[in-house]
C-alpha cells in the first residue's frame, strides 16, 4: 500500500495534468486501493496546500455524478508580476514593426508564459459556461489552447482560407484595420448550434477581426460569451466590439523615436 506522501503525489499529478476535469472519488479509490475516506483526507491536504500557496483550488462537486476537479489560477501577486514582466519585455524598441505593431511571437511561443496567460483567461471566464474556445489563425492559437486546457474545453481554429481537410465551411469577408478585405473560414462541423464560445486572441487594434468572429459564430447559431486579448491598443479608443478583457494596453509605438509604451491593463477591464 502506498504511503500518504506517495498517494498525494499521485493525486496531484492526475489533477494537475487534467485541469477542470471532474474525477469521481471512486476513480481514485480504485486507482490507489484505499477507502473513500482516505482519499477525501488526502484531497483535503492537497486543497489546503494549493490554496495557501496561491496555486489554484480543488473544487468538490456534490451528488452521485459529482467528484473533484482542479481549477488552476494565479494569485493576484503572480498575475501582477507576470504582466509587469511581459510589459517590460514588450517595451523593447527592437520589437517595433512597421504600422505601429510590435513583435510578440517569442512571447506567445513560450509555453510557460502561455500556460499562465491561459490560466488568467480561464479564471476570468470561469462563470460563462463556455463550450469551446475559439481563435483565429495563427498567433492566437497557443493562447487559446492554453485557455482551453485550463477549462477542459475544445479549441476551435478559424482559418483565413478554406482547407479541403476541413470539409464544407462557412466563410465571411471582413475589413481589417488597414482597410484590406480578408476572409475567415470555419468548418461546418466545428461548432454545435447553441454553443457558448470564448474568443481568445493575441492582439486587437480596432476590433474588426473580433467583430468578424462574432458574426461568423452567429452563422452557426452559436454565441460569443467572452472575449480576451493579450494586448490591445489604446487607440482607437472606440473599438468595433464593446465587451472584452485585455491583459496589456499598448499605449504608444513611436518608430521615429524607437519608443514603445505598454502597461498592464486596468484590473477587470471590460469595455
Amino acid at each position: 500500500m502506498l504511503r500518504r506522501s506517495e498517494r498525494i503525489a499521485v493525486l496531484a499529478k492526475y489533477l494537475n495534468d487534467y485541469p477542470s476535469r471532474l474525477f469521481s472519488l471512486s476513480f481514485f479509490v480504485e486507482l490507489l486501493g484505499v477507502a473513500k475516506s482516505t482519499v477525501s483526507e488526502d484531497l483535503s491536504l492537497i486543497r489546503e496546500s494549493w490554496r495557501s500557496k496561491g496555486l489554484g483550488d480543488l473544487v468538490t462537486v456534490p451528488g452521485a455524478s459529482g467528484g473533484v476537479k482542479y481549477v488552476p489560477c494565479l494569485s493576484e501577486e503572480a498575475i501582477d508580476r507576470l504582466l509587469k514582466d511581459l510589459a517590460g519585455q514588450l517595451a523593447d524598441s527592437h520589437r517595433i514593426l512597421p504600422g505601429g505593431f510590435i513583435y510578440m511571437s517569442d512571447i506567445i511561443g513560450d509555453p510557460v508564459i502561455t500556460e499562465q496567460v491561459g490560466q488568467i483567461f480561464a479564471n476570468m471566464f470561469s462563470e460563462t459556461q463556455a463550450d469551446y474556445v475559439v481563435t483565429i489563425a495563427t498567433k492566437g492559437i497557443p493562447l487559446a489552447i492554453a485557455t482551453a486546457r485550463a477549462l477542459n474545453l475544445t479549441t476551435v481554429i478559424i482559418r483565413n482560407d478554406n482547407k479541403v481537410t476541413e470539409g464544407s465551411s462557412v466563410s465571411l469577408n471582413y475589413i481589417t484595420s488597414s482597410r484590406t478585405i480578408r476572409t475567415m473560414s470555419l468548418s461546418r462541423r466545428a461548432l454545435k448550434e447553441g454553443a457558448r464560445v470564448l474568443f481568445i486572441d493575441d492582439f486587437m487594434k480596432a476590433g474588426s477581426t473580433a467583430q468578424g468572429v462574432v458574426k461568423l459564430v452567429k452563422e452557426f447559431g452559436a454565441e460569443v460569451v467572452g472575449t480576451g486579448f493579450l494586448v490591445t491598443t489604446a487607440q482607437p479608443e472606440e473599438k468595433m466590439i464593446t465587451d472584452y478583457h485585455a491583459l496589456l494596453t499598448l499605449e504608444k509605438v513611436d518608430e521615429a523615436l524607437a519608443q514603445v509604451v505598454i502597461n498592464p491593463a486596468p484590473k477587470k477591464q471590460v469595455k
